[in-house]
């Protein structure tokens, strides 16, 4: 373990549904935010799920330029203004020297999904020949990668993935391990998703994953809850910029967190519900912490996948509790996708992101709507109001459809920077 290469990160952006911002993003967080509201995207009258946490005010025209923005799926869009703001956040220059040493791991668990529904449409009104040239780079996951590389001519590895809910902690390992192999000095790495579209929500909805409290979005998302009945869609992009210890160091950047563990392991059980008793997050769990060297009782808050829907926030909790014991009453775990939704393959990144804030600030978000307890989820949420903690391991958990899990752990800067 003394001589892996130690992967910190000195760069944070974001996009999210209450905040455009890394800064807006953690202040409405750490507020208590909501960030649901009724679809404004399309008509959603006869969509049985009517509302959703939409990003907010997004003007891509203004940050990217008219034409530039229409060859980018919405997707894409999230990802390279994280990405971009991540790079500013860092400090960090690019230029002929170093341009061949970065590179990126950017996921979506669904791509460009909109596009794909768009130009289906023009096809069955317009024909065929009237589908756009741009159709296949921007339906494709591996694009926001692919534009951010044009974009700052970065040309060490480019990689996407895709594992549905746990896409973007998944990213974010896979990018940490793209540098301890040596094939860079410095990654971009996260994930993003546009997927507030018509079809993705019929389809969610008639799985049955939705929360149907149309009436009242801000209150609709509420993980660990007994009257929990799904999730929110939510929509946006987060990235971070990693690099090795020694390449942050000589550069004098700024270190935020370190990459302590990293686990990743599939249920191997069924395509969308959990492994009961969150048989294979328990595996993911203890990767993590034995890929970090700790023990149970290291770990100071839990950020969970908490999604807000029975099966998940049931099974994360008796995850957790086989994993540490009667410990698992003294951590901290809260969800933050009771502000954000669900963003999906960005979620993962998003939460990850929000763990750093929160070692950094020694402060963690709560889940609010959080009003009856439910027996089966009795651990500490942190319900309703931000708490300030003492911090020095953060876990952040994700889980997604095809029965994947990642989970990645973080260490503060203080034990970062030693």
């Amino acid at each position: 373990m003394e001589d892996r290469k130690r992967i910190v990160i000195t760069g944070l952006g974001c996009v999210s549904p209450v905040g455009n911002t890394l800064e807006s993003t953690w202040s409405n967080l750490v507020a208590g935010t909501p960030g649901g509201g009724p679809v404004t995207l399309f008509d959603a009258s006869e969509h049985k799920c009517r509302i959703a946490a939409e990003v907010k005010g997004w003007d891509p025209d203004s940050m990217f330029g008219r034409k530039e923005a229409r060859r980018m799926d919405r997707f894409t869009q999230f990802a390279m203004a994280a990405a971009l703001e991540a790079l500013s956040d860092s400090g960090l220059t690019i230029d002929d020297g170093n341009r061949h040493r970065i590179g990126a791991v950017i996921g979506s668990g669904i791509g460009g999904l909109g596009t794909i529904s768009e130009q289906i449409e023009v096809m069955l009104t317009q024909g065929p020949t009237r589908v756009s040239p741009f159709l296949i780079p921007m339906m494709l996951p591996d694009t926001a990668g692919g534009m951010l590389a044009i974009h700052l001519g970065i040309r060490a590895s480019n990689l996407a993935v895709v594992t549905a809910c746990a896409t973007g902690t998944n990213a974010l390992g896979e990018a940490a391990e793209v540098i301890r192999r040596g094939q860079a000095d410095v990654m971009f790495a996260g994930g993003a998703e546009a997927s507030v579209i018509p079809i993705a929500m019929a389809g969610m909805a008639s799985m049955t994953a939705l929360s149907t409290r149309n009436d009242d979005p801000a209150r609709a998302s509420r993980p660990f809850d007994l009257t929990r009945d799904g999730f929110l869609m939510g929509e946006g992009g987060a990235i971070m910029l990693l690099e090795s210890l020694e390449h942050a160091q000589a550069r004098g950047a700024r270190i935020y967190a370190e990459v302590a563990g990293y686990g990743s392991t599939n249920d191997a059980y069924h395509i969308t519900a959990p492994a009961e008793n969150g048989a294979g997050a328990v595996a993911c769990m203890q990767m993590a912490l034995d890929d970090a060297n700790l023990q149970p009782d290291a770990i100071d808050y839990i950020n969970a996948h908490g999604t807000s829907t029975q099966l998940n926030d049931k099974n994360e909790t008796a995850a957790i509790k086989t994993v540490f014991g009667e410990g698992a009453y003294a951590i901290p775990v809260s969800s933050t996708k009771s502000m954000t939704g669900h963003m999906l393959g960005a979620s993962g990144a998003m939460e990850a992101l929000v763990c750093v804030k929160a070692l950094a600030a020694q402060t963690i978000p709560p889940t609010i709507n959080y009003e009856t307890p439910d027996p089966a989820c009795d651990l500490d949420y942190v319900p309703n109001q931000a708490r300030s903690a003492e911090l020095t391991y953060a876990m952040s958990n994700s889980f997604g459809f095809g029965g994947h899990n990642a989970t990645i752990i973080l260490a503060r800067p203080a034990e970062a920077q030693a």
